[in-house]
């Protein structure tokens, strides 16, 4: 098998380091308008008392900031203390199952679920900054230390065995939060639609029965309408529960059922339509809107699941199939699906984003990492940057990455002056077995990166990421 990602490993390999400090290397030049802070999760730690985790989404969270201020920028990198960390820091060993590791006698939370490590993704909302992993609540942190203040149940109305996604939704102009989470019942599966207020207060949690528990990471929400692509990657709970399995082995990819897009209402959380879509999956959606009385749906369309080409850590993607932005839309008088359309661009898309101020609203431009050499058999990782926009038919502006340096974290938009915009995702160099972040024109980025931030330490290559922007 050929090795595209040489030296890969040593983005995993490395002991975290919980710091703070002023960066100083400095090369290029950061755009005035680039002031807040940037915050990233990610899995940091895949080993414990001599253990190791087979699969990337195993690793314990942890959160890097870069703050943007007075002309200066500081870093800071603190792990996220879920209730999984703690217990096990001071067992000094794995208790809990993961995604795609299990051992003898490890545990579940209350014997039917994952003790979530919180390394997916992390927002501010409600005054709060929140830290997300999977089918738990999020935990809330310091904005300014990133220390861990504990678990955020949304004023009570929720608790810890509450299925809670990693995505959440804000609407820029309302301030509401919109989540879900899947309740893995095999005879009685169903969808948890959660609205809160912009004051963190529960709205409504409406229970929309489901055909088959299958495993959804992510959603979309329009003005009107959240929408779900429901593909048939069903979980088997009994081997995951009884049998020991991780949930990585526990899921079933059965496409023979064909895949579904769900249209709810925001307004009542009852379901719009159900529409039958192909047979693939997906892992992100790009963004939602309505115009004209259409309602336009962009996700990143997968062949198949690729949570299996996480494991084994650190040869990924050794088969990761082809996938590509899809747009459809559905006209909202008949809930009707009329048009399908696609971007060619097929090295595996994934960590897709847009300017944020664009969510719920007409956009056309969004961005996303790819793999250069997706189609060929052997590890691999995400070497390219990628502008794309709509109606285009192809994504013309790419970054390749040098050799052997590999990109992580969903690049995110920080919007300047007149349209002007500029893009900050992760840049790790294995050769040197150094991290920096890199920023790029937004709507040139195929030119490289304007500045480079590089830390006295590696960190993870994280997931998603956000940016609070300073007030003036």
């Amino acid at each position: 098998m050929e090795d595209y990602a040489p030296l890969i490993e040593r983005a995993f390999s490395f002991t975290p380091c919980e710091q703070t400090y002023v960066v100083e290397d400095i090369e290029g030049e950061v755009p005035e308008f680039v002031r807040g802070t940037y915050y990233l999760n990610g899995p940091a730690r895949f080993s414990r008392g001599g253990f190791r985790y087979n699969h990337w989404l195993d690793g314990d969270g942890m959160i890097c900031a870069l703050r943007f201020e007075d002309g200066r920028v500081e870093f800071a990198s603190r792990f996220v203390v879920s209730a999984k960390l703690a217990a096990e820091e001071e067992a000094g060993r794995p208790l809990f199952r993961t995604f795609g590791t299990a051992f003898e006698s490890d545990r579940l939370k209350r014997g039917v679920m994952l003790e979530s490590p919180v390394n997916v993704s992390v927002y501010s909302y409600a005054n709060k900054l929140l830290a997300f992993g999977e089918q738990g609540l999020p935990l809330e942190l310091d904005p300014i230390t990133l220390e861990t203040r504990g678990d955020f149940n949304f004023r009570g109305a929720l608790n810890d065995v509450s299925p809670f996604a990693a995505h959440p939704k804000l609407d820029p102009v309302t301030g509401e939060m919109f989540n879900f989470g899947i309740s893995f019942a095999a005879n009685e599966p169903y969808l948890n639609f959660y609205r809160f207020n912009a004051g963190a207060n529960l709205v409504f949690r409406k229970r929309l029965p489901l055909e088959y528990p299958g495993a959804v990471h992510d959603f979309g929400l329009s003005q009107n309408h959240a929408i779900f692509y429901f593909s048939p990657y069903i979980l088997d709970m009994q081997a995951f529960v009884r049998g020991g399995q991780t949930l990585l082995d526990s899921l079933c990819w059965q496409p023979e059922r064909g895949s579904r897009l769900l249209i709810v209402s925001r307004e009542t959380g009852e379901q719009v339509t159900l529409l039958p879509i192909g047979s693939r999956h997906c892992l992100h959606f790009i963004n939602c809107f309505e115009e004209d009385g259409r309602l336009n749906v962009d996700v990143l369309e997968l062949e198949r699941p690729i949570y299996d080409q996480y494991r084994q850590v650190p040869n990924l993607f050794t088969d990761v199939c082809e996938g590509w932005p899809v747009r459809f839309v559905v006209d909202l008088k008949t809930t009707e699906l009329i048009e399908r359309t696609d971007i060619g661009y097929r090295m595996a898309p994934d960590f897709p984003a847009i300017d944020p101020s664009r969510a719920t609203k007409p956009y056309s431009d969004f961005w996303m990492l790819g793999i250069s050499v997706t189609g060929k058999c052997g590890r691999k990782f995400f070497d390219q940057l990628v502008h794309a926009a709509w109606p285009g038919l192809c994504a013309c502006d790419v970054y390749q990455a040098p050799p052997r340096h590999y990109l992580g974290a969903e690049p995110i938009f920080i919007g300047g002056p007149g349209g002007y915009g500029s893009v900050i995702c992760q840049l790790f160099d294995a050769e040197n077995e150094s991290t920096a972040f890199a920023l790029f024109d937004a709507s040139r980025v195929a030119r490289g990166p304007v500045a480079l931030l590089r830390l006295k330490d590696p960190v993870h290559l994280g997931f998603h990421a956000s940016f609070n922007a300073q007030t003036r």
